[in-house]
């Protein structure tokens, strides 16, 4: 740890000591992301893509709350954006959101039925498929993309950097600031140092952002 440039050693001892804390509860959590691309349906995966449109400027319990919503209301594959935006409490940007989730219902309609599974399943590789996300889908970028496909187990190997992560990478040092938008390049460059970080402090890079979130929720979410 001493020949690696980034952070101070008491800082990284702490998201050390939080990940031997919570390391078999990370594991477990990862055990059951895995298992939705092996075994789930494509409703739940599609339940996932939505969650992660709904996500952006949005607390993730809200989120997940009102994916929960709209399939219990029978609104997630048949409803309308007026229809959708009535369950999304908590959420911001709802109206545009709302349009976001029907237009992505029809991009993955086959034969009348949702079926993500079968179009990403082409895609052999997790950056591959996030590149698709981005140019395909309306209201996923590089974050949102990242987070569905470690979410339903399709590559782990991508980092989420949404706010959370990105106050963990400047209080370790990993990054000078924390940047106010990040393009596509700065997106990769971020994500280049942060998996820098993690193999040089033996933290697997999915199980690292758990860490960091859990730091700042109290919390291993979605």
């Amino acid at each position: 740890m001493n020949c690696f440039s980034f952070g101070k050693t008491h800082r990284i001892e702490e998201i050390q000591a939080i990940y031997n804390h919570k390391r078999e509860e990370i594991r477990l959590r990862l055990g059951e992301i895995r298992g939705i691309w092996r075994k789930g349906t494509e409703e739940e995966i599609f339940a996932e893509l939505v969650f992660c449109i709904l996500t952006p400027m949005s607390r993730a319990k809200f989120c997940w709350a009102a994916v929960e919503s709209l399939i219990r209301k029978g609104v997630l594959f048949a409803g309308d954006i007026t229809q959708i935006v009535r369950e999304l409490n908590g959420v911001r940007f709802i109206y545009k959101k709302s349009e976001y989730i029907v237009e992505a219902r029809k991009k993955f309609l086959i034969d009348a039925k949702v079926s993500i599974r079968s179009i990403l399943g082409q895609i052999n590789y997790g950056h591959e498929g996030r590149e698709w996300l981005v140019r395909n889908v309306k209201g996923i970028g590089y974050k949102e993309a990242s987070h569905f496909l470690r979410n339903i187990g399709f590559d782990q190997n991508l980092a989420i950097l949404d706010r959370h992560i990105l106050k963990n990478l400047k209080f370790l040092g990993v990054i000078e600031e924390i940047p106010g938008s990040l393009s596509r390049r700065g997106y990769f460059e971020v994500e280049e140092r942060m998996m820098e970080f993690s193999e040089a402090i033996q933290i697997p890079l999915s199980h690292l952002d758990l860490v960091m979130w859990y730091k700042e929720t109290g919390e291993i979410s979605k």
